[in-house]
């Protein structure tokens, strides 16, 4: 199945993907009751798994859901995942659902949770984006819990699509007249020399990969701060960046159809996006931790 990785982890056992089953009744399918984690992994090394696994055990506690796994367990599964791929640059996808029970909107009283989880082949960004993407902005319409990686990601998808038939590679999000995050990724914004991201809280999802890009730019000198971000701070920015852990660092070009800057990417952009790429060749041998 192009596209599919070929096993899948399923509540302990790694199979062949078309093999895997979970019940209709699951509440993942009937609610969106559950949550996820992403966690990139170079040389074979997850990057900074105990940040991920703390944001996952953060949202599960936010659903009030026990966590099914203990750090170590879900360090053996994540490294049975890497061995099922070869290795190398992948990244791991992890769901957890409140599994199976008869529907209704009441939390099962003694829930047993469906645990899935893949790793897959990172795809080195293509060239076109390497040089940039465009991004649109939408009216945030989500819930007021976005710092929950939850599975409840229809108005995401729904950005995305407007972002795509506006031949946009991202949506970035403003409520109230704040730009928060994309649709599927964490912001960051130049001016005046400064690096600026929006502040954590309830408006957007606290990124492994933007803090780290934080540690990165304070080591390269760069003044950080994380304060909220008016719609016109960054239509007006020097530059516009987009972080995630699959897409790393991208930078955004054209905005609502109008350029960025000079419509390339900017110099700190590339000073950063360089020492990312620095970070994660000597994170891949071992000496970056």
């Amino acid at each position: 199945m192009a596209g599919y990785p070929e096993r899948v982890y399923l509540n302990g056992v790694v199979m062949p993907a078309g093999e895997a089953r979970v019940s209709a009744f699951d509440r993942g399918f009937l609610f969106a009751d559950g949550v996820y984690e992403v966690i990139p992994v170079y040389g074979g090394r997850p990057l900074r798994l105990a940040q991920h696994l703390r944001r996952l055990d953060a949202s599960l506690g936010a659903i009030r859901l026990a966590n099914p796994h203990g750090d170590a367990e879900w360090q053996a599964i994540v490294t049975r995942l890497i061995a099922t791929a070869g290795g190398g640059d992948v990244y791991i996808y992890i769901q957890i659902t409140r599994g199976p029970a008869p529907r209704d909107h009441v939390f099962p009283p003694q829930p047993t949770p469906t645990v899935f989880a893949y790793a897959q082949p990172i795809v080195p960004a293509p060239e076109r984006v390497r040089d940039g993407i465009a991004a649109l902005f939408v009216a945030d319409i989500r819930w007021h819990r976005c710092d929950i990686k939850s599975i409840a990601l229809l108005a995401n998808v729904l950005a995305r699509d407007a972002a795509t038939r506006a031949d946009c590679a991202e949506a970035l999000f403003v409520r109230d007249g704040f730009v928060t995050e994309g649709a599927s990724s964490n912001l960051f914004i130049v001016r005046d020399g400064e690096l600026r991201t929006p502040p954590n809280g309830p408006t957007l999802l606290p990124g492994v990969t933007r803090d780290l890009v934080l540690e990165l730019a304070r080591a390269a000198g760069v003044s950080t701060h994380q304060v909220p971000l008016p719609v016109a701070d960054v239509s007006g920015a020097d530059e516009v960046w987009i972080t995630s852990s699959v897409r790393e660092i991208v930078a955004v070009t054209t905005l609502d159809g109008t350029p960025v800057g000079n419509g390339r990417p900017g110099p700190l952009y590339a000073r950063l996006a360089a020492a990312f790429q620095d970070y994660k060749r000597r994170f891949a041998a071992g000496s970056a931790t």
